[in-house]
């Protein structure tokens, strides 16, 4: 199976967009569909194997259109939604154009005979000339037994002109039943001019809501220069192949990963990390694609290119996320599938109700109020509550270092009890470093200082580089007469004649070197503190003492204390009890358990599910994936394993831990947003459809007229699009 996104064209509504969806899943090919009328998009998974051009004609079948077409960039995606919105755009000036003339006729110049044969001309070149989409998908959808927003337009426009046509060709049909022959041709050209002002308005504000993907896709360079035959060339960015050597100038956008094969720089990876300051690169360093060059110049190897690169996997994890559906969204999406018929047998009864009620003459209000009735009913509205709100919610994040993997993670996140924490790499910084070096001969240490570094740096042990990169010994190193390794126990070194030892207290013990009573005691409290001890000695002479440990990130005090306050927080680690306990005092954490197995963590997350809480984890690791897909609610650092990132629903691509109430804050209030969305949506109709209806006519004596509705009905959308995007403005 494979999945892709495919660009739809022609839906007008969420009735549009379940039908494109249901035509799709009745594929065999296809495993899952979902269509996201927000950005116009279809994600399908589906057998690799299968002919698109199968699903093409499926959707063309009710009038729509799958752009099958694998476009290589996204400029091209871009020019053909571009295409369309203008086309839009000119119809819907055109049709004003030929619709405002027969406004005037039917308003100010009704008693003029010749004027409604001029409407009648104008107003068909608008309904079936300009408008003639609407009729084209109704028919389409009718075929299928299906109806959607564009079946409300044609019914209402088609009527309003049909009657009008009648009556301007045989007005005495009704004049000898002593009814009037009143003709409504300015209403069937303004609800078509309106309604399409309503999409274009509406696919102008749907446009933002993507410009998270934009900002993202905008750190690619378009062109690159490589060396080919040893010459230096500029060739498109998808014509880069692997280990092309690539040469990047200062200020230049990287344009693929890579390792830096020549030339030293300083880059921006801020898009990345979350950092300010540029990271240093140097020979054999990573790079990635999106971040910015800096001052010097640098030649790479391609070690990624295309879809594979960092940068490419976020656009596709935040699109892919833009593109899913949240729980709520499938009761949305039950209620627009019966929206249209519904509204379609209230108009019916509307006209029957007011013709039983007010007799032969109220037959002007009966028509009148079963036409508002189409135009106002708004499934647009419903629609476009939640997706629009979760693609603006998830390209926020994005910017932000908080990619979401689908819209479930939203819900999820709202609703959390109990946050686990691995320690290593998510508490800590999951590297050692030095913390602590006691010289007790500190007149010497400038002098020993150098031999140490040189010695570690020629050492196999994980924590040898620690020391190296503490001690930061700028001059030359000693030059070590004799070098050899000591498995288990550490390294040993001549140097000028004297044997220097680096490594455990096993080894000092061996070599019988005393420990004065006030350095035992420092010791001991640095193993309480749940620091590694190592040391440096003479044949006979103890020379340092180095304390090591996992650091805790700068902010992991702050975010911990920021998330006791709405959730219990508890840290799971492998490690030993004395490093647990040092690090779970320095963080404020009162719940947590040391020496676990993987295994051990997905059994305390499901026993806590066992208690009826909702439980997130937080890890970075191989060994926290199986953690990591067990929980309800699954979080990554970025700086973690590829495994880790891949089982996560949510991703912080900034490996802090204040990404993770920035993440469940931005998760509630994506979630207020789609209810406020929904609300107004709902209210809209409940309000909107009886007035249209004429409910307050004979009480009042208000009669809401269809071109009104046709304006309330595309406002309605365009403030559920507008509400979407005052997320932009939170902060997070």
């Amino acid at each position: 199976m494979t999945k892709r996104t495919f660009p739809v064209t022609g839906m007008s509504c969420a009735s549009c967009a379940i039908s494109v969806e249901s035509m799709l899943a009745k594929q065999k090919a296809i495993a899952k569909a979902s269509v996201n009328f927000a950005d116009n998009s279809a994600l399908i998974e589906y057998d690799e194997d299968a002919n698109l051009n199968d699903f093409k004609k499926a959707v063309q079948s009710i009038g729509y259109d799958l752009d099958i077409v694998e476009h290589k960039t996204s400029e091209e995606v871009d020019a053909l939604r571009e295409k369309a919105f203008q086309q839009l755009k000119l119809t819907t000036v055109l049709a004003f154009v030929f619709a405002l003339p027969v406004f005037v006729l039917g308003m100010f110049f009704h008693h003029y005979e010749t004027g409604k044969w001029i409407s009648m001309g104008l107003s068909a070149i608008v309904v079936f000339g300009l408008g003639r989409q609407f009729f084209v998908h109704a028919y389409k959808q009718a075929t299928h037994f299906k109806a959607n927003m564009d079946t409300l337009v044609a019914l209402s426009t088609g009527v309003s002109f049909a009657f009008s046509a009648f009556n301007t060709y045989l007005p005495q049909v009704l004049m000898n039943q002593g009814l009037k022959p009143d003709v409504y041709f300015e209403s069937a050209a303004m609800i078509t001019a309106f309604i399409l002002l309503g999409r274009w308005m509406e696919e102008n504000a749907k446009s933002n809501t993507s410009t998270a993907i934009k900002h993202l896709i905008g750190l690619q360079p378009n062109t690159v220069r490589v060396l080919r035959d040893e010459l230096e060339q500029e060739i498109k960015l998808e014509e880069v192949v692997k280990e092309e050597v690539i040469i990047i100038r200062p200020g230049e956008k990287i344009p693929v990963d890579g390792l830096v094969t020549e030339g030293n720089t300083y880059i921006d990876e801020s898009m990345i990390t979350g950092e300010s300051m540029p990271m240093e690169k140097v020979l054999q360093s990573k790079v990635f694609a999106g971040t910015i060059n800096q001052k010097g110049s640098i030649t790479i190897t391609a070690s990624k290119v295309g879809k594979e690169t960092l940068l490419a996997q976020i656009i596709k994890t935040v699109q892919e996320a833009q593109g899913s559906k949240a729980p709520v969204q499938r009761l949305v999406d039950k209620i627009a599938g019966v929206f249209v018929p519904v509204v379609m047998v209230i108009a019916l009864l509307t006209f029957v109700l007011w013709i039983t009620i007010g007799g032969k003459a109220h037959l002007a209000q009966a028509f009148i109020s079963a036409v508002s009735v189409l135009v106002i009913a708004c499934p647009c509205a419903l629609g476009l509550a939640t997706p629009t709100a979760i693609m603006v919610g998830v390209g926020r994040g994005a910017e932000k270092g908080i990619l979401i993997r689908n819209a479930e993670a939203i819900e999820s996140a709202k609703d959390i009890d109990v946050i686990v924490l691995d320690k290593t790499g998510t508490i800590t910084k999951g590297k050692p470093e030095v913390t602590d070096m006691l010289w007790l001969k500190t007149a010497a240490a400038a002098q020993l200082a150098p031999i140490l570094s040189a010695m570690e740096l020629r050492s196999e042990h994980p924590l040898a580089g620690a020391v190296v990169k503490h001690l930061a010994i700028k001059t030359e190193k000693a030059v070590l007469e004799k070098f050899m390794s000591l498995t288990g126990k550490g390294v040993q070194a001549t140097v000028a004649s004297v044997n220097y030892w680096v490594g455990s207290e096993r080894l000092m013990k061996e070599k019988l070197i005393w420990i004065l009573p006030e350095t035992e005691q420092q010791i001991k409290t640095f193993k309480e503190k749940g620091k590694t001890v190592i040391f440096f000695s003479t044949d006979n002479e103890l020379l340092a003492v180095i304390a090591l440990a996992d650091a805790l990130k700068e902010t992991s005090v702050e975010a911990i204390r920021e998330l006791m306050k709405t959730q219990e927080v508890v840290m799971l680690t492998g490690d030993n009890e004395a490093t647990a306990k040092a690090i779970a005092q320095q963080v404020g954490i009162i719940r947590y358990k040391a020496e676990v197995l993987p295994a051990d963590k997905a059994k305390f997350i499901a026993e806590e599910k066992a208690k009826g809480k909702k439980v997130a984890m937080v890890g970075d690791g191989i060994n926290d994936s199986e953690a990591l897909a067990l929980a309800d609610l699954s979080m990554a650092m970025g700086s973690g394993t590829d495994i880790a990132m891949n089982v996560a629903d949510i991703t912080l691509m900034h490996s802090d831990l204040n990404s993770i109430p920035k993440a469940i804050g931005l998760s509630k209030r994506i979630v207020a947003t789609i209810k406020q969305n929904l609300f107004w949506a709902f209210v809209y109709n409940i309000i909107g459809i009886p007035i249209a209806a004429g409910v307050l006519y004979p009480f009042t004596g208000f009669q809401l007229d269809p071109m009104i509705a046709s304006v309330a009905m595309a406002l309605s959308s365009v403030s559920v699009v507008s509400n979407s995007l005052l997320l932009k403005r939170k902060k997070i």
